[in-house]
């Protein structure tokens, strides 16, 4: 068993982290050769822009899978409310509609297990480099000399060690340093927020209470960005710049799809 184990992380190393570190090494040697400061964390964020873009065709198919699955919402609670106490009878009505809209439920999951390994490499990537060590760590992974890193390693960005977390930092940088997480989760709302169905008020009973999709998305709207916004507390600055960079160009995406449907 620890063999295969071994096997299987060489194998997630050889087809997902080792190119990622390839890509970003690589767009680290373009900035400093164009005299860019914080060339370690602009790097991080070039890599997670080249990424997000080449992806975001995908993205945009599981957005509107999601859109399309909660649109159906009104409908399915009109068919729980129906068959009240007849799972098959729920069943059987939920497969007609979904056919019936040309929908796939999975749709809106399968693009989210493709990209999990590919999320996992650039976390992995990304702890591993903004480490005091991380210059060892890359030099073994590169694909040729020409990308090997000399010299000085400098993983600060505009003063801040991207290596450690804001709350290793509180005491040193001060209380200002909780705007990182705090930012990390004010996007992580934004993004919600945009895609959140917009119900119309008609269509919600006064005196009934949500359903149980409408309630989870409610208040996934609000958990979610608490919960990455303590991690964006807990984790490392280099990963919160990952995290608002993806982010960032989420909510960029999620205007245009928005504004693509709306016109």
């Amino acid at each position: 068993m620890p063999i295969l184990i071994i096997l299987m992380g060489n194998i997630f190393d050889i087809i997902f982290v080792n190119p990622l570190i390839n890509a970003m090494v690589a767009i680290y040697h373009l900035l400093t050769s164009a005299g860019i400061p914080y060339a370690v964390g602009f790097s991080i964020v070039g890599l997670t822009a080249v990424i997000r873009i080449v992806i975001s065709p995908l993205l945009a198919h599981q957005i509107k899978a999601q859109k399309k699955m909660q649109a159906m919402q009104p409908h399915l609670s009109k068919i729980k409310e129906k068959h009240k106490g007849d799972a098959k009878a729920q069943q059987a009505a939920t497969m007609a509609l979904y056919k019936e809209h040309e929908i796939n439920p999975a749709a809106g999951c399968l693009p989210l297990l493709v990209q999990l390994p590919l999320f996992w490499a650039l976390f992995h990537v990304i702890q591993e480099i903004v480490k005091k060590d991380g210059i060892t760590y890359i030099n073994k992974a590169v694909y040729s000399s020409s990308l090997r890193v000399t010299g000085n390693w400098d993983t600060s960005f505009f003063g801040l060690p991207i290596g450690q977390s804001p709350s290793e930092l509180v005491s040193t940088t001060g209380f200002l340093i909780v705007l990182v997480p705090i930012i990390t989760a004010a996007l992580m709302f934004v993004q919600s927020k945009m895609l959140a169905p917009k119900v119309k008020k008609d269509a919600v009973k006064k005196d009934g209470p949500d359903d149980f999709a409408t309630t989870f998305q409610k208040q996934s709207m609000y958990l979610i960005p608490i919960i990455i916004g303590f991690a964006g507390w807990t984790f490392s600055i280099g990963l919160s710049l990952y995290w608002n960079t993806f982010t960032i160009f989420g909510i960029i995406q999620q205007y245009f799809l928005n504004k693509d449907k709306n016109e």
